[in-house]
């Protein structure tokens, strides 16, 4: 595999890792905490219905725990294609 094909295949996967991250965050914020509410307004957490809990924590905390596993998969992918640090 020559520079070009491998660069072209790291950022295909690189892409489709940020898409998968992408789509994850919006269904917990946007689906979760918008489309669904009125589905998720029976459940209750801490108090709050858990349409509403998506909205106000679950979207930030799905955020965060989305950072540290792109951070890890990133450094998987870059000692995949010989590109660590």
């Amino acid at each position: 595999m020559d520079d070009k094909e491998k660069a072209k295949a790291y950022w295909s996967a690189n892409l489709r890792l940020i898409y998968g991250c992408l789509a994850v965050w919006a269904t917990v914020s946007f689906g979760f905490g918008i489309l669904l509410r009125p589905v998720l307004s029976g459940i209750s957490v801490g108090g709050a219905d858990l349409g509403f809990w998506f909205a106000q924590q679950g979207s930030i905390l799905t955020f965060v725990f989305l950072i540290f596993f792109y951070a890890w998969k990133m450094n998987r992918l870059d000692q995949k294609f010989g590109l660590e640090e």
